[in-house]
């Protein structure tokens, strides 16, 4: 779609660098791509033999494939030559006896996962399973020259903003973002903001040829108004904007119920209304299609329910987080599933994680309480064995190592001041973590760096740079090319003087803190360039970053 489609009552989601559709005609129906079997998406030369326009993505074969090497499961012994001692923390691990009461037991979940054996982030993975480290990892990029268009990270140098959007939320006074995030087929970006609206913003053309010079700035394609605060919001994972079908945004408010919007006409699709003992309406805290986007799990205070997502409507499956007092307590504010096994991980606003056994919900352990504030964000790597966990007010990321579960392989230090949930991200390899923080300013780890032994150690950030001049908020990696998008804003508490208009009469001390405190409102969407520069971009004097002192 192209942005002239402005309010967005006909605009969408588009495969980027597409002519958008006519306004009140629907989007071309494309045929559907082939059947992948689990084989990797990567970008292919501008012109297939088919004659497909350059924005569609294609499939292609991993033209490598290595034996699988089994990895130790929940529970049981280390298979390492000791590598791992013994965790110190308490870790509770319960199943339901006949009476369906909790019990201890010494071992977890029995599901094998052929994945990632070793210590390290870069095994090799089963036949079948994509490894986006051959096509995304930054360090093998450059020894792929047949993959012409294929641009792994680097950030052995600050990255290049291209382009953004301020202007959208500068209308309304404290318009400040929550968020953004990249479309599965990385087409359009998603973002949330403090006026309530969903807004979709197409991946403007120019990117593709490098024209950076002639870049505008980005305005939506269509924005979706919820009717109070918006909790929590996720694609559907399966989206692909050649398939108008898939193309759909879940999202929880604030006494409302989960609403499907189609990312194509800004309509609700459907409509998922959960309901409390009381029989009233109440909201999801969070969101998250499972990985096959036949479920949609939605968290509420010590409990998970599970719609399905082709019968809309108030059935669903409640798994409680607490039974007969044991359990994980407080509301179920993030999710996350494990890509090689059948668990997924809930944070909770009580400061712990738990992991679940997809099937039935089952309880099959309980991380322990490091965490100062109530968990806000969590993600599995991508070979399923760490999860990293952040809270707010909580100055650590912590990386859990799932194959001994209860141990804390290290530690990422940012500055949280604030209860807003504060994004993370991991690039597809699961070498490269990104965060903002409070003040604006974006940190990089290079996760391969950790000390092999496993012992628990503060790393340090690879680069750190000045993304914006207020809190940045939401951050997320382009699923195949070498893009970072940022959001950044906060809720802005004025000094007591403001409001008196007489800063100018103050001393310098007040006037500093005045201009300090203009200079840190930024409420901004931005894309940035995190890969190697082409000699069109070298010579281009475009908005340049500036190195964060740590």
């Amino acid at each position: 779609m192209s942005d002239s489609a402005g309010g967005g009552e006909s605009g969408g989601v588009a495969g980027a660098g597409q002519d958008a559709e006519a306004d009140n005609e629907p989007p071309q129906q494309a045929p559907p791509l082939p059947e992948s079997d689990g084989l990797e998406v990567v970008v292919v030369e501008e012109t297939s033999e088919d004659g497909a326009p350059p924005s569609a993505k294609r499939l292609r074969m991993s033209e490598e494939e290595q034996e699988p090497k089994p990895i130790k499961v929940l529970g049981e012994t280390p298979a390492q030559e000791d590598a791992h001692p013994p965790a110190q923390e308490t870790l509770q691990y319960v199943e339901e006896d006949q009476e369906g009461e909790g019990v201890p037991v010494s071992g977890g979940g029995k599901e094998e996962c052929h994945q990632n054996g070793d210590a390290g982030h870069d095994a090799p993975f089963k036949e079948g399973e994509t490894k986006p480290e051959e096509e995304h990892n930054g360090n093998r990029s450059a020894d792929s020259p047949s993959e012409g268009q294929q641009l792994g990270l680097d950030f052995t140098q600050n990255p290049q903003m291209l382009t953004g959007s301020w202007t959208e939320y500068s209308s309304l006074p404290e318009n400040y973002l929550k968020g953004c995030k990249w479309a599965p087929d990385g087409s359009c970006i998603l973002t949330n903001s403090a006026d309530n609206v969903l807004r979709v913003y197409n991946l403007p053309p120019e990117i593709y040829s490098y024209n950076w010079d002639l870049l505008p700035e980005m305005s939506p394609v269509l924005r979706m108004a919820e009717g109070d605060t918006i909790y929590d919001y996720c694609w559907y994972p399966k989206m692909n904007s050649l398939d108008p079908d898939t193309c759909f945004i879940a999202s929880s408010s604030r006494d409302n119920p989960v609403h499907l919007w189609d990312a194509f006409y800004g309509e609700v699709r459907a409509s998922f209304r959960p309901y409390n003992h009381l029989d009233e309406l109440t909201a999801a805290h969070s969101l998250c299609f499972s990985p096959d986007g036949t479920q949609l799990y939605c968290g509420f205070d010590k409990a998970v329910r599970v719609f399905y997502t082709e019968r809309p409507g108030r059935d669903c499956e409640e798994r409680p987080t607490v039974v007969k007092k044991q359990g994980q307590s407080g509301i179920i504010s993030c999710f996350g599933f494990s890509p090689c096994q059948s668990v997924y991980a809930c944070g909770s606003y009580s400061r712990c994680a738990g992991l679940y056994s997809c099937q039935d919900g089952t309880l099959l352990a309980l991380l322990p309480t490091r965490h100062h504030g109530g968990l806000t964000h969590l993600l599995f790597s991508p070979d399923g064995n760490y999860l990293y966990t952040g809270g707010r007010k909580d100055p650590e990321i912590l990386c859990w190592d799932l194959r001994e579960p209860g141990k804390v392989v290290f530690s990422l230090k940012r500055n949280v001041a604030t209860n807003q949930r504060i994004y993370f991200d991991l690039d597809l390899s699961g070498r490269y973590l990104l965060s903002g923080d409070t003040e604006g300013v974006v940190s990089v780890w290079d996760t391969q760096t950790a000390a092999p032994d496993g012992n628990e150690e503060l790393l340090q950030p690879q680069l750190r740079f000045q993304a914006h001049w207020d809190c940045t908020n939401g951050i997320s990696i382009h699923p195949f090319m070498p893009l970072l998008a940022t959001s950044s804003g906060q809720r802005q508490f004025p000094w007591p003087g403001d409001s008196e208009g007489d800063s100018a009469s103050d001393a310098e001390g007040g006037e500093a803190v005045m201009s300090a405190q203009e200079n840190r409102q930024d409420n901004t969407l931005s894309v940035w360039w995190a890969g190697p520069l082409s000699p069109a971009a070298e010579g281009n004097p475009e908005k340049s970053t500036e190195v964060a002192e740590a």
